[in-house]
């Protein structure tokens, strides 16, 4: 993966969402953990149950001093019928062009299909797990969970 691994500082990125407003990694974990998950595609079957479950733990993730972003290379309107469609609270950025991808080295499974990883990145900025599993959509919840527990 890029040779990123855990303890490396991750990647800053600024993006603007569609209603103009900025996001910058490194504005987020200045206050609190972050969970940056990679995902294929919205409304693929795995993709939504992945979202889905961290719609249904996004509370936990809350009370666990942690933000969850949703990164694909699916544009802005995509991600607003995903969201709007799932009730999905947390942020899903675009990432056209697959740059935050390739900065993360998220790998492509059989060379075709974006990766599924999760990244969970504390207040400094540092990696501090790294979760890889394309077809265990939902096992990335708990894990990203259980370090943000240790981090407490």
């Amino acid at each position: 993966m890029a040779g990123l691994k855990i303890g490396d500082k991750a990647p800053d990125f600024e993006l603007t969402d569609k209603s103009g407003k900025t996001i910058k990694l490194s504005d987020l974990y200045k206050d609190k953990n972050v969970v940056l998950y990679f995902y294929p595609k919205d409304n693929t079957p795995g993709c939504t149950a992945q979202a889905c479950e961290f719609r249904d733990s996004y509370q936990d993730f809350i009370e666990l001093g942690a933000e969850v972003i949703g990164v694909s290379s699916d544009n802005d309107k995509s991600h607003e019928s995903f969201k709007s469609k799932f009730g999905l609270p947390f942020i899903l950025i675009s990432d056209k062009g697959g740059a935050i991808r390739k900065a993360y080295g998220v790998p492509a499974t059989f060379f075709i299909l974006p990766g599924r990883v999760t990244f969970i990145i504390d207040k400094k900025g540092i990696i501090q797990h790294i979760f890889n599993s394309q077809f265990k959509s939902t096992q990335h919840i708990p894990v990203a969970l259980d370090v943000l527990k240790k981090l407490q």
